[in-house]
């Protein structure tokens, strides 16, 4: 499970909004356009702020639209002074407050990033994402209690934001309240079907001891995102749980392919061909492991066991 709310993967995407205008020609479209990547964002609005074409609402909403793009790029230092700038340029632009907030959320700055959400909500009450933003910097405090109005908030304002159920289907997990999480999590794949949202659910289900359903729910996340690792490996782990040692060999088998670097995947297989009774093959993936994470005991210990710890 996540340690933190998924500000690496699972954080909803600002949509940067502007003041809407008549006119402005292909850079203006381009860095305020919602399927702008983020490199497009970042260059066209640089050449909307460096031709001085735009003045007030619309040069802030440059401003707070590269300083977006800024942070999709992770350059986090840079895209704080755009958004400043933005803030500075037009004071009551809530949308910059909470695109600012962000990059204090990315920077592990929770309070400055709650305050910065607290006056996006109070220049805009309905701003959905805003309450959402700020529900993952309480959870990453620790406030579950916080975290969870939050994103009950979010939700109230957008009965369809998908990524508000996932991050309070996280609060309830935390709270080991699985009927609500799968609830949530349920929701969420109705919305919007992913990787992750299969794999939270399958989580779940695993923690509930439900295994046949993690395990369909891994199957799910391997058919949505085939060259993904994770769903092989959380589908790998549920097959050794139920004795399918063949089939834990097989998943495992595709997850190191697609992520040769994940220590448990090494160590898992070691065990399923332990159990399949090739102990070379187990030899070797423990010591993989060990190496990639010297002193995980589990490997130190079934190599210990079989006589080979070096």
């Amino acid at each position: 499970m996540r340690a933190r709310l998924s500000l690496m993967v699972l954080l909803a995407a600002l949509t940067a909004t502007v003041p809407a205008a008549a006119e402005g020609g292909p850079a203006w479209e381009a860095c305020v356009g919602l399927t702008s990547t983020p490199d497009q964002r970042v260059k066209a609005c640089s050449t909307v702020i460096d031709t001085g074409s735009e003045i007030g609402k619309r040069l802030a909403g440059a401003y707070c639209n590269r300083g977006h793009g800024l942070t999709e790029k992770r350059e986090l230092d840079a895209a704080l002074s755009d958004l400043d700038e933005a803030v500075r340029l037009d004071p009551d632009y809530a949308c910059a407050y909470n695109n600012r907030g962000r990059v204090y959320s990315f920077k592990r700055d929770y309070d400055r990033a709650i305050a910065d959400y607290d006056q996006a909500i109070k220049l805009d009450p309905s701003l959905a994402l805003a309450y959402s933003n700020r529900g993952e910097s309480r959870f990453n405090k620790g406030d579950l209690d916080g975290a969870l109005a939050d994103f009950d908030s979010a939700i109230k304002r957008d009965p369809n934001y998908a990524m508000a159920y996932s991050n309070r289907g996280l609060v309830y997990y935390r709270k080991r309240d699985m009927v609500h999480a799968l609830a949530d999590y349920t929701t969420r794949i109705k919305l919007a079907p992913d990787l992750l949202a299969y794999i939270d659910r399958g989580n779940v289900y695993r923690d509930s001891e439900q295994l046949d359903r993690a395990a369909a729910d891994y199957g799910e996340a391997i058919r949505v995102a085939p060259t993904d690792a994770r769903g092989w490996r959380n589908r790998g782990m549920i097959r050794l749980y139920q004795g399918d040692n063949r089939g834990g060999l097989s998943d495992y088998d595709k997850a190191l392919l697609y992520d040769p670097s994940d220590v448990y995947s090494w160590n898992n297989r070691g065990q399923a061909r332990l159990r399949l009774g090739d102990k070379q093959g187990a030899i070797a993936d423990f010591r993989k492991a060990l190496e990639l994470k010297p002193g995980l005991a589990s490997a130190q210990h079934s190599l210990r066991k079989l006589g080979a710890l070096q």
